[in-house]
């Protein structure tokens, strides 16, 4: 699992919200709330910030970790 689909993952059941409460919350469908979480890697960027958003965080460009 990348490390934003852990964030969110893990922000969101912090929060105490299910996907489909977090969808709804954040104007976002279940299924890519479904998609994001898994870590799919061909997601668009504008929604992955609304998510990230929801949680005061937003993606930005860096160097890529060598994992």
């Amino acid at each position: 699992m990348n490390k934003i689909a852990r964030f969110i993952k893990e922000s969101r059941r912090s929060a105490g919200l299910t996907q489909e409460d977090f969808a709804i919350r954040s104007g976002l469908g279940i299924r890519f709330i479904r998609e994001l979480e898994q870590g799919k890697e061909t997601v668009r960027m504008d929604k992955v910030n609304i998510a990230l958003g929801m949680f005061g965080m937003e993606a930005v460009p860096g160097k890529k970790d060598r994992d």
